[in-house]
């Protein structure tokens, strides 16, 4: 078993133990340090006393204190121990605690404390050595390295802690942000959803409307117009529902987390149907006119583009007792625009009703704008500019 595969986890054991176990551990494991000279005597005609063994005792003992009110710590054991080194009975061999107290004075403490407690204990350990006998000179350079070495020591663990502290800032930060972004995600795929399935049901219901509203008055006297119409109800109800399969099938799978294979969403190419589809099932005369070179665009744009020109003849075919509506396709080197135009009378709903609402958003989410007003002759016009950021990008 390599040593690392041990110390890793007593680290984190200790990290997670009450201070004041550690703290009580470490310094009894002081005091046992300072204790060693009445326990091994080392024979020197040293004096030993209990004055002595106290003021040793003093050094060790404040620090279960020294997380709790480190500065404070620091001061009682820097005074007891050039007492102890004073008073000589026995003088202390390390500073052990003194040691622990300036990691600790420069890992906790503000800069005042820190500088002050450096200072002074450098200037302490100095005075105390010259003013005791037989001092060797390589003592002078052991204990004062002892006390830097314990103050940089003390330096690099407050790094290292505002260092973790800044990185766990950090992952708590993106994590609400990846939150966030997840929830924002969710909030437009939802707003997409359910645009989508309102111009599913609100185009295949006021063809299905219509539709119905014209057979009983037809079922006599033109039986074959009767079961057009019928057929046509039938139709549309059967597309609805297939579209609505295909969305759920997106929720579903959405939640589930699982990539399924799904039929594409109808663009630009299926207009020449939609148009087609609006014009048997209504009566509605719908042409279809382009100008320009149709080419592919993004699948957002797509959908969009075939949304709004299925949302406008909705519109129309609800509301605005036209006869006859003009679908126009303009495409330019960086958009495509749309123009739905009828000869009826338009919405009356202030701000247009929730379908051109639902217009203005789905061009809105693609980068483009939308206008719907009377048009040049009359009747109601709707105009869509989507713009087509791959061709752009391509030309720049």
């Amino acid at each position: 078993m390599s040593a690392r595969s041990w110390i890793t986890p007593a680290v984190a054991r200790l990290r997670t133990t009450h201070p004041y176990v550690v703290d009580a551990a470490l310094a009894a494991l002081v005091l046992f340090a300072t204790s060693l000279q009445w326990i091994f005597p080392s024979g020197k005609d040293e004096p030993l006393s209990w004055q002595g063994y106290l003021l040793g005792a003093a050094t060790a003992v404040p620090l279960v204190w020294r997380r709790r009110a480190p500065f404070g710590t620091a001061c009682a054991v820097s005074v007891a121990t050039p007492a102890m080194a004073v008073y000589h009975a026995p003088p202390p061999d390390i500073a052990y605690g003194g040691l622990v107290v300036l990691y600790t004075v420069a890992a906790l403490c503000p800069p005042w404390q820190r500088r002050v407690m450096l200072v002074g204990w450098l200037a302490g350990v100095t005075l105390t050595m010259i003013h005791t006998d037989k001092t060797e000179p390589f003592e002078y350079a052991f204990h004062l390295m002892s006390v830097v070495c314990a103050y940089a020591l003390g330096l690099v663990a407050r790094v290292q802690r505002a260092y973790t502290a800044e990185l766990e800032d950090r992952a708590r930060r993106l994590e609400r942000e990846r939150a966030a972004d997840t929830e924002r995600a969710r909030t437009q795929e939802r707003a997409r959803i359910a645009r989508d399935m309102h111009d599913i049901l609100a185009h295949a219901v006021s063809l299905m409307v219509v539709q119905a509203e014209a057979g009983p008055v037809v079922v006599r006297s033109d039986p074959a117009r009767a079961e057009a119409a019928f057929d046509a109800i039938a139709t549309s109800g059967r597309d609805a529902m297939a579209q609505l399969r295909r969305i759920l099938g997106v929720l579903k799978d959405e939640e589930a987390g699982i990539a399924s294979r799904r039929l594409p969403q109808p663009g630009v190419s299926a207009l020449v149907e939609l148009v087609r589809q609006v014009g048997e099932s209504t009566g509605l005369r719908v042409e279809l006119r382009t100008s320009g070179e149709p080419r592919p665009l993004p699948p957002d744009t797509e959908v969009a583009a075939y949304r709004v020109v299925q949302e406008a003849l909705t519109n129309t075919v609800k509301h605005a007792y036209a006869s006859s509506a003009t679908v126009e396709l303009d495409w330019t080197e960086d958009a495509l625009t749309l123009a739905v135009t009828d000869d009826g009378h338009g919405p009356t709903a202030p701000g247009g009703g929730h379908g051109l609402i639902g217009i203005r958003e789905r061009a809105a989410a693609c980068g483009g704008s939308a206008e719907a007003g009377r048009g040049p002759h009359g009747g109601f016009r709707v105009v869509v500019r989507l713009p087509d950021d791959e061709r752009q990008a391509a030309l720049g």
